[in-house]
């Protein structure tokens, strides 16, 4: 978990490690939004076109597929890494995740980075203390190593 803030023209400064990490995937395009309008993303435009496959299919629920899709488009954009390893976050996304003058929690999960507001971050913190060792446990029985 890394702690970043927005400047006031809401470039999202990258600690290095991630600005290391997108330079070894050797993509320098990324596609930033939010699917439930809550939690923002940034994709490398590769995995973003994955993504838009998927939203488009027709395996499983319609409406949910349609709904995080109209979601994505509404607050997405497209963004580079700029010399100084920030990332121009689009102003609807910003406003509508209330990330503008304060911190940001960036949380690597699965293919993606998560842009977390302070509530949101105090509410995944809640759910995470609810996790015990047994729960670890039987993850680790799943396969977690």
């Amino acid at each position: 978990m890394y702690v970043a803030k927005l400047d006031d023209k809401g470039r999202l400064k990258l600690p290095s490690d991630f600005q290391q990490y997108f330079t070894d995937l050797k993509e320098d395009k990324f596609f930033i939004t939010s699917l439930d309008r809550h939690i923002g993303r940034i994709y490398t435009v590769s995995v973003w076109r994955q993504n838009e496959k998927f939203l488009a299919g027709s395996q499983g629920d319609a409406k949910k597929r349609r709904g995080a899709a109209f979601n994505a488009a509404d607050l997405g954009g497209q963004s580079g890494i700029d010399g100084q390893g920030r990332l121009l976050v689009p102003a609807e996304l910003r406003r509508e995740l209330e990330l503008e003058g304060q911190q940001v929690r960036l949380f690597v999960y699965k293919s993606h980075v998560e842009m977390l507001n302070e509530k949101v971050y105090q509410a995944g913190k809640s759910e995470g203390e609810q996790v015990t060792t047994d729960d670890v446990g039987e993850l680790e029985n799943e396969g977690l190593v």
